[in-house]
């Protein structure tokens, strides 16, 4: 493997972890220390590790068979589970990935509208093939792209205007996870949602890490519903997994019964581990009251790290919503687009990551938490302690 590594954003100096197991919301590397799982698979891994209910269905699809090519009950179940909690999806279609998923949304808008211009928003992340952090990469799906200004209503729906007789589709994340846990203003999505229905673009809602904010993800709890969502990560139980889903109108232009029907293949689509996997974890796990408790524990804890740097004195903002957030070193004021976070303090961040992992704390080497439901108050108590602690012992060299 190139440099050893086959997964880009694992890889940090001067050693990259490598795990060898994982129980509860606890994580053990290879030479045995023991660290509380703070990223919880970059929000894949909601159930923690090695979850009962979802172990027991992973063992009950084993015993049927795993590769069985053929329709299979428990992709109906599970379909069924994801239309009944987001408000958008109406029809739904499963993929092995968020990337995927997001692939297939920008192609099923080009296909259905006839028109070509794919807008994203500046920073933002749909996968490894539409990244637009410092405005994209030679990786990158071949649309043509629009970048918009994230958290920008005037000047998005300007934009929008501009390019309206051949924009396809408008992606946004309700909050930008990879480009640093920063919440969508509700009034900026729901510009969006108002434009894209004058204009008749496809406007797109990628949930795949904002789902877990609710039962039915950020779109339930604002009350504005995209014309389609793309999901993955914990949705499949912590197995691969990725879906599109949205107006029964669009969606039902994959209906093989048509004349006209688009085509989406994949051999594990409908894999029998996936689908099992999946539907335990949110018909027997992740219920509604379960969401709420997670969103309202990780908007404590988010307050509480802030609270401890402002008392430190050490210009460090940990922004996000519920139970994913991301610490920013250096700004006096909290991030509301990418450009906002260009001048925080990396250096500092690098220092953090390889401090919280000395301390026994995994976080994303970019400074991201995503709490699993094994996390509860001592570990967040303990957290918040280590934390304090790294403060307290560099604040000389960190920013003020």
């Amino acid at each position: 493997m190139p440099g050893g590594n086959t997964r880009t954003t694992l890889f940090h100096g001067p050693f990259p972890l490598a795990m060898a197991g994982g129980k509860g919301c606890r994580l053990t590397d290879l030479d045995g220390h023991g660290y509380i799982d703070m990223i919880g698979e970059y929000s894949a891994g909601l159930f923690g590790h090695s979850r009962p209910e979802i172990r027991a269905a992973i063992d009950g699809a084993l015993d049927g068979g795993i590769s069985l090519g053929a329709h299979g009950g428990m992709e109906a179940r599970l379909a069924r589970l994801i239309c009944e909690r987001f408000p958008s999806i109406e029809l739904v279609r499963f993929t092995n990935s968020g990337t995927e998923a997001n692939l297939m949304a920008a192609a099923t808008a080009i296909a259905i509208t006839g028109r070509r211009k794919v807008m994203v928003m500046e920073g933002g992340y749909h996968g490894g093939l539409m990244y637009f952090g410092g405005g994209g990469t030679p990786v990158n799906a071949p649309h043509q792209y629009v970048l918009a200004p994230f958290n920008d209503p005037a000047g998005a729906a300007a934009l929008i205007d501009a390019h309206a007789d051949d924009l396809a589709c408008i992606f946004v994340e309700p909050m930008m996870g990879a480009g640093g846990c920063l919440p969508a203003r509700p009034e900026f999505l729901q510009a969006l949602r108002d434009v894209a229905t004058r204009v008749g673009a496809i406007l797109i809602f990628d949930e795949v890490m904002t789902s877990r904010m609710s039962a039915g993800g950020r779109q339930a709890q604002l009350g504005i519903i995209p014309d389609m969502t793309t999901l993955g990560k914990y949705i499949g139980g912590g197995m691969s997994f990725g879906a599109f889903g949205g107006r029964a109108d669009i969606m039902a232009h994959f209906d093989p019964r048509r004349a006209d029907a688009l085509p989406h293949g994949g051999t594990f689509n409908n894999n029998v581990l996936t689908m099992s996997a999946g539907h335990a974890g949110l018909a027997q796990v992740f219920t509604a009251p379960v969401a709420d408790a997670l969103f309202a524990r990780g908007e404590v804890l988010r307050a509480r790290l802030n609270a401890a740097a402002m008392t430190a004195g050490v210009a460090a903002i940990w922004t996000g919503l519920g139970s994913m957030a991301a610490v920013h070193f250096g700004l006096t004021a909290a991030p509301t687009c990418p450009a906002e976070a260009v001048g925080a303090d990396r250096d500092a961040m690098e220092l953090c990551f390889l401090d919280l992992l000395a301390r026994g704390f995994y976080l994303a080497r970019r400074g991201m938490i995503a709490l699993n439901l094994d996390i509860c108050d001592a570990e967040c108590d303990s957290f918040v302690a280590a934390w304090t602690a790294f403060l307290a012992e560099y604040g000389t060299v960190l920013p003020r």
